[in-house]
């Protein structure tokens, strides 16, 4: 298999031989890899997952534009366009991905060295950093203005989970809906206000830009003495509202508990570790939103984390088609979950509200 991916990086536009390939992370999409060059280059080498990104050119070219502004800022403001925004290799024939024998879509970008990566958002100082990691992504991209390939059709698009979420429960497939009426009883308590939002988003009262969809502290990397230097796994970039980057952040920096945690006790919002997320990302931030946005960045995490709800339910009503799961019951600890977490942000909501206030004026 090595000799295998050896041929595979050694299609791209690379300093000198490579020695070695190894797997890296433990990726839920797609498979990554750690190519190493004779001169001892590292690159990051990946089989994206062609099942669910089924356009990989079109998401190539939008990681292409994305990064080729995000470099010429850089560059302008004096930093180090290879350090602070991903570097896609080409191929040797000129593209930003290659083929193998069995049709599987291969990319590769530049490692960034020296560079500390987190898992979790674990104290108010460090949701700061990673808030300011995000509002500075979309704040240098905030005058964008190229088109993006829709490449995750529905893709945190409420109107469509919605649709999806009808079908599911009429189909009932595997007979499962009757043993979770209350946690369907609690998703359609809420759908009203979330078709609300998502109706100003489809209307335009709440604008569109490019964001990022994926915004876990893993996808930012720090530099060692704890500055923001580049935000990295570009694959789900979209022309989306900015609430769908800090609900995501929201629900995955103050979460006190596991996604999936079964232990419903260890679940809550921590309130401090909002207001250290909300001070970094409006600090970089602020100067682009609108009150449109601002009206409903409090609201963001409430929003994205009942979508998730609603994702983690289907898929438990649905059969289990999506998700992987450890357990038969998975999903519906994973749903258990996220309406605990949902609960927790109700309840603060008011004071959420304040600490977003407070830091814009």
């Amino acid at each position: 298999m090595n000799n295998q991916l050896i041929e595979i990086a050694s299609k791209f536009v690379i300093d000198s031989k490579i020695i070695s390939v190894n797997p890296l992370g433990e990726g839920f999409i797609n498979d990554t890899f750690l190519a190493v060059s004779k001169f001892g280059t590292r690159y990051i080498l990946q089989r994206k997952n062609s099942t669910i990104f089924v356009d990989v050119p079109s998401m190539m070219d939008n990681i292409l534009k994305v990064t080729d502004h995000l470099k010429t800022k850089i560059v302008k403001d004096g930093g180090d366009p290879a350090r602070e925004a991903m570097t896609v290799i080409p191929t040797i024939a000129g593209k930003p991905y290659t083929i193998d024998l069995n049709g599987g879509y291969w990319t590769m970008t530049l490692f960034i060295e020296d560079t500390v990566a987190y898992n979790r958002a674990d104290t108010p100082e460090l949701c700061e950093a990673g808030g300011k990691g995000i509002g500075k992504f979309q704040s240098m991209l905030s005058d964008f203005s190229e088109p993006l390939v829709d490449i995750l059709p529905g893709f945190h698009q409420m109107g469509f989970r919605f649709k999806q979420w009808d079908a599911v429960l009429a189909a009932d497939p595997v007979g499962r809906a009757k043993d979770v009426a209350k946690e369907i009883a609690w998703v359609e308590a809420r759908r009203e206000k979330i078709l609300e939002v998502w109706s100003k988003v489809e209307n335009g009262t709440i604008p569109t830009r490019i964001t990022h969809n994926d915004t876990k502290i893993n996808n930012i990397l720090f530099s060692p003495d704890g500055d923001v230097l580049c935000v990295i796994d570009l694959d789900t970039v979209l022309s989306a509202t900015i609430l769908n980057d800090f609900g995501d952040c929201v629900r995955t920096y103050t979460n006190t508990g596991a996604e999936d945690d079964e232990n419903l006790d260890n679940i809550s919002m921590n309130i401090d570790m909002f207001r250290g997320l909300t001070k970094g990302y409006l600090s970089e931030a602020s100067s682009f939103l609108t009150q449109s946005e601002l009206q409903y960045l409090a609201f963001a995490g409430i929003y994205i984390t009942t979508e998730q709800v609603l994702r983690f339910l289907m898929d438990y009503i649905a059969g289990d088609t999506y998700y992987k799961i450890k357990s038969p019951l998975h999903n519906l600890v994973r749903t258990r979950a996220q309406i605990k977490l949902v609960q927790s942000m109700e309840d603060q909501y008011e004071n959420m509200c304040n600490i977003i206030n407070e830091f814009v004026k």
